[in-house]
């Protein structure tokens, strides 16, 4: 099932915060075998947008692709939302509100707690946090 946003336009912060808890409240779901975590970043078609987030079992901050050693993901329940904007801005929005759940968020500690957090777009730069 896919999450969606209540209005399906725009991405408020307490509509990532809920899914993001949701996912992180489900501790049997998260392997001991996590290192690292990554918001994936997609553009859809017709202004929609999504976010899965997935945890590897690797991390390497001079190597890119250690997002792709996933042992959890949320392919299946992604965030999406309809927005008409460049992918600039949905990134900006995404790292604002990751942001912001790391210095407030429910379980902010978990995600710190890993070796590294990053996020981006699937077919382009992986920024770190």
């Amino acid at each position: 099932m896919i999450f969606k946003t209540k209005n399906n336009k725009s991405l408020p912060y307490s509509d990532f915060e809920k899914w993001l808890d949701e996912i992180l409240s489900n501790e049997k779901e998260l392997s001991d075998d996590i290192v690292a975590f990554c918001f994936n970043l997609y553009e859809d078609a017709d202004d929609k947008w999504s976010v899965e987030l997935v945890g590897t079992g690797s991390f390497d901050k001079e190597d890119s692709d250690w997002p792709c050693d996933e042992v959890f993901t949320t392919r299946e329940s992604p965030l999406t939302w309809k927005e008409r904007m460049t992918w600039e801005d949905c990134l900006h929005v995404v790292e604002t509100h990751l942001s912001n759940y790391l210095q407030n968020g429910k379980y902010s500690k978990l995600l710190l707690s890993k070796q590294g957090v990053g996020y981006g777009f699937v077919d382009g730069d992986l920024f770190l946090i």
